[in-house]
């Protein structure tokens, strides 16, 4: 006879939702339809939307007029390529203090709302009244440009022309692109994961590999190149 305390069922975990969050992204999925090609939420926090690239014009006039998000925040872009330089490039907390690699590098993330191109450009806006923001995200072609949003939001001039300047993608329709940080004549985009930061390749990164002496001191003592004789 079976034992009736006994449950051989497996109840499933709850899923979080987020049901204003929902609401906000069938708002635009109604409004942007099959120009919608990625979304995530997360539950109590955030909402990320990527659009299709025709269509992120449309997006930003979408969200500033028909969901009232008149507060910019930034625009900016990232680059999804791994660097081509190795792993001297990134923190040396990844190394070992023999200078070897500690780990794995992880994989190449796909982001929130995926991707489908090495570029994204990302902007964040925000409903004030309401209390909430959207970070939207747009994959960037092979021609690197997309259409500029200071025809809507007049803060996005700025931003524009430094992610012009740090990755060389193009805005349609920006009336002055032109450089903030670097020479006129200056070749590269630092923003990119190809261009190869020299000034590291000389100096690692701070860290791990960074010893000060004590007085007294000698550079043996601080590497622990006696450890195997022992205490003096």
């Amino acid at each position: 006879m079976a034992d009736a305390t006994t449950d051989d069922t497996v109840e499933e975990e709850a899923v979080p939702t987020d049901e204003r969050r929902e609401a906000l992204l069938a708002t635009i999925t109604g409004e942007l339809g099959e120009a919608v090609l990625g979304s995530h939420i997360r539950a109590g926090d955030d909402l990320w939307v990527r659009v299709a690239t025709d269509a992120w014009l449309a997006t930003a006039t979408f969200l500033r007029h028909g969901m009232e998000c008149r507060y910019f925040n930034f625009i900016s872009a990232i680059d999804w390529q791994p660097s081509p330089f190795g792993r001297d490039m990134d923190a040396m907390v990844d190394h070992a203090l023999d200078g070897t690699t500690a780990k794995e590098p992880d994989p190449v993330p796909i982001g929130y709302a995926g991707r489908d191109a090495r570029f994204q450009v990302f902007a964040r806006v925000n409903n004030v009244v309401d209390h909430w923001g959207i970070t939207v995200k747009v994959d960037v072609g092979d021609d690197l440009a997309v259409d500029s949003w200071i025809t809507e939001y007049a803060g996005a001039n700025w931003h524009e022309r430094e992610t012009w300047e740090m990755y060389g993608i193009s805005f349609r329709g920006h009336p002055d692109l032109r450089n903030i940080y670097l020479p006129t004549d200056f070749e590269g985009h630092p923003g990119r994961k190809d261009f190869p930061l020299l000034a590291r390749q000389v100096k690692p990164w701070p860290g791990l590999v960074d010893v000060e002496l004590l007085p007294g001191e000698t550079d043996d003592a601080a590497t622990g190149a006696d450890a195997e004789e022992g205490p003096a």
